[in-house]
């Protein structure tokens, strides 16, 4: 089949027309020979030349006999389905199967198209048509002599999309939100909102800016095919992922609207302030519903609310962002009802289509909490609660194939949870120098996610690769990144900047391709770090009991039970108390020989401070009527025996005095030996003499 494209072009574009004319044949050169270069001349007897002009057809025994080639084209598309069924519908097409199933010629038609269908299977493994004759070929590294067979990761920007109305504001407004059509990504949705509290939002010429979003096709980014016109600026504009015509959107003031491509630069219908969001409605999901008309929405005003777009005069249902189970009241009653004065606002929206009842909702105080829709008290309803990142939770996504994991991105840092796990999360990066502002999974690749910062630089990461730095980073603009999206077909990121500037980026396709063992890696990998967590949360969990076993006691039947996190702060506050007077041992001791070392007595000052003969004689003589006068008392003996015994302490008396005299002498005369050395310490000595 023969593919023909017809260029076509304006007559006006190709210049001014040719005019022909009859004219004479001017001599422009007239070259005369050169009787000087005759000398060189050799004349070349016989000359045998051939030119042919046409391609030689000649039959000779040794031509091989020419292949007949034949051009065919075939357009295969999904068929056999009656009319009143719709493709898009997963429902009704698996309906319609099992129905087909269910009849008796089916397993007959099954098994005679089964031998054909056998045949092309053993004739494509007779010849691998997929073989990578150079996949296992080392590369070189670039820095260190290793061979690495990992392929060099690279990126190149695209197009760039500009907000028309910045030239004549003079003010341009961020790129909040970008949303990809469901028709293969041929066009992008870009929602423009400055959501700066008390902005000025005014023009040049002073009067109110309008703040318009728009709808850009992908080829061309010089002109959008759509502007968008809305009442208040969009904070968020959705695709229908079934109808390319048809988006949902979220305003500034609170309201949701319904839009149709078709209809012009208006919004279809939109919801009145009275049941709509308090705060700007930053976030709006399609849900999947039978209908293909419903989708919900969420604000920091920490409701979520639930709409049809076929009435938006009131909510199909709101549900309130209120945690906890509180306890109020004199007997400790559960406080069951939702009040939006405790609600948690919203920061980030996650709904995955093949879980049509559950959806996740990350959060302004870090906390990501997983919601049931089909619950009937608040408590089902919230059903789990994840601890994620110390500041709100900017981006929340799913795994495309792995569902119980998913990736939060907040603060400084990026981390992948589980279901099962809610203590701490399985894998995280490390932290950045700057605030990270979005992320995402690649839809293709599932190892591969993306984050963006506020220094205007896009990560990729591949966690099969590395989980330590980026497998890459680009630097798109010096301006901060606020919102991002991953076309379904993995190579292009669409990226939005605070000055209203959209980059369309497109990256290498290792980044975007699956490879044969990638999916079995990640599963195992996924699986021993959920392993590692839950030993690592059940051995938390037996330490905090005993710690709160050995602490509080046996409770009391009145006395409410602590939390886990009261058991964690208070093992926390045990090993500060024991560290802390470990570093006041330490200082004291530290002190205590200072203070030795600086009040270490002089000899001299020993020497003075030692008792005289005299005041030797006179403590003894002070005692020794003590133990005389006391002894009779206890014993009561006679006046002889009490003589006798005077003259026996008086004796001892004597004695003590001597060999103290003798010891202050030999004291004294070391003390004198010592001081004529010492010049400096003789009038010390004498001054305090003469004190005495």
């Amino acid at each position: 089949m023969e593919v023909n494209y017809v260029y076509t072009k304006k007559r006006s574009e190709f210049g001014r027309q040719c005019i022909l004319t009859e004219t004479t044949y001017p001599i422009s050169v007239d070259i005369y020979p050169n009787r000087n270069i005759t000398a060189n001349y050799v004349l070349k007897n016989p000359v045998s030349r051939s030119v042919q002009c046409a391609s030689v057809m000649a039959e000779h025994e040794v031509n091989t006999i020419t292949a007949q080639y034949e051009n065919r084209g075939m357009n295969h598309t999904e068929g056999g389905w009656p009319k009143d069924i719709n493709i898009a519908e997963v429902e009704q097409t698996t309906r319609y199967r099992k129905k087909v199933e269910k009849d008796e010629m089916y397993i007959h038609a099954i098994l005679q198209v089964s031998h054909t269908m056998e045949h092309c299977i053993l004739q494509n493994n007779a010849v691998e048509i997929y073989e990578e004759y150079f996949g296992g070929q080392p590369l070189p590294a670039a820095d260190s002599g290793v061979s690495v067979s990992v392929e060099k990761s690279t990126s190149r920007t695209v197009n760039v999309f500009r907000d028309p109305t910045a030239t004549n504001t003079g003010r341009a407004f961020p790129a909040c939100h970008v949303s990809w059509s469901p028709n293969g990504g041929s066009r992008l949705a870009v929602a423009h909102c400055g959501l700066e509290f008390q902005k000025d939002r005014r023009t040049r010429g002073g009067a109110p800016a309008m703040i318009n979003s728009y709808i850009w096709e992908v080829e061309n980014p010089n002109k959008p095919e759509l502007i968008l016109t809305p009442p208040s600026p969009l904070a968020c504009l959705e695709y229908n992922p079934k109808d390319p015509h048809c988006l949902v959107s979220g305003a500034r003031n609170g309201r949701v609207g319904f839009w149709d491509t078709r209809r012009g630069s208006l919004p279809v219908d939109q919801s009145g302030l009275d049941v709509s969001h308090r705060d700007p409605a930053s976030f709006v999901l399609w849900v999947a519903s039978k209908s293909g008309s419903e989708f919900f929405s969420a604000s920091t005003d920490g409701q979520v609310k639930w709409w049809d777009t076929r009435k938006l005069s009131e909510p199909l249902e709101t549900l309130i962002l209120d945690p906890g189970n509180k306890f109020s009241g004199a007997g400790g009653a559960v406080d069951t009802e939702q009040k939006i004065s405790r609600a948690l606002g919203t920061s980030s929206l996650e709904y995955e289509s093949t879980i049509p009842t559950r959806f996740m909702v990350g959060t302004e105080k870090g906390y990501v909490i997983n919601c049931n829709r089909k619950g009937k008290t608040p408590a089902e309803k919230l059903v789990g609660q994840y601890s994620a990142q110390i500041g709100p939770v900017v981006a929340l996504q799913r795994n495309p194939a792995f569902l119980k994991n998913f990736l939060t991105v907040g603060d400084w840092t990026a981390r992948i949870w589980s279901e099962d796990v809610r203590e701490s999360a399985i894998i995280w990066t490390g932290y950045h120098r700057v605030m990270l502002t979005g992320g995402g999974w690649s839809p293709t690749r599932y190892s591969v996610f993306y984050t963006t910062r506020v220094d205007g630089s896009l990560d990729v990461w591949d966690i099969l690769q590395q989980q330590r730095e980026p497998c890459l980073s680009v630097k798109v603009c010096d301006e901060p990144l606020r919102s991002m999206r991953v076309h379904e077909s993995g190579q292009l990121v669409a990226i939005g900047n605070d000055v209203g500037i959209t980059y369309l980026v497109e990256f290498s396709e290792n980044l975007a391709i699956n490879h044969k063992n990638d999916k079995p890696m990640l599963t195992q990998m996924l699986e021993r770090e959920n392993r590692r967590e839950k030993i690592l949360e059940a051995r938390m969990r037996e330490i905090r009991l005993k710690v709160k076993t050995k602490d509080t006691g046996p409770a009391q039947p009145d006395s409410p039970v602590k939390s886990k996190a009261s058991s964690s702060n208070l093992v926390l506050l045990e090993q500060a108390e024991k560290e802390f007077i470990e570093v006041v041992n330490q200082g004291l001791e530290k002190l205590e020989q200072r203070r030795v070392v600086a009040a270490k007595p002089n000899e001299d000052e020993v020497e003075e401070e030692a008792p005289t003969e005299g005041e030797e004689n006179m403590e003894i003589d002070e005692e020794a009527p003590e133990i005389v006068q006391e002894e009779p008392k206890e014993e009561g003996g006679s006046k002889a025996e009490g003589a006798s015994k005077d003259g026996e302490l008086k004796e001892e008396a004597e004695s003590k005095e001597v060999a103290q005299t003798d010891s202050g002498k030999k004291k004294k005369a070391s003390t004198r030996t010592e001081t004529e050395g010492t010049s400096e310490k003789e009038p010390k000595v004498k001054k305090k003499k003469e004190k005495k």
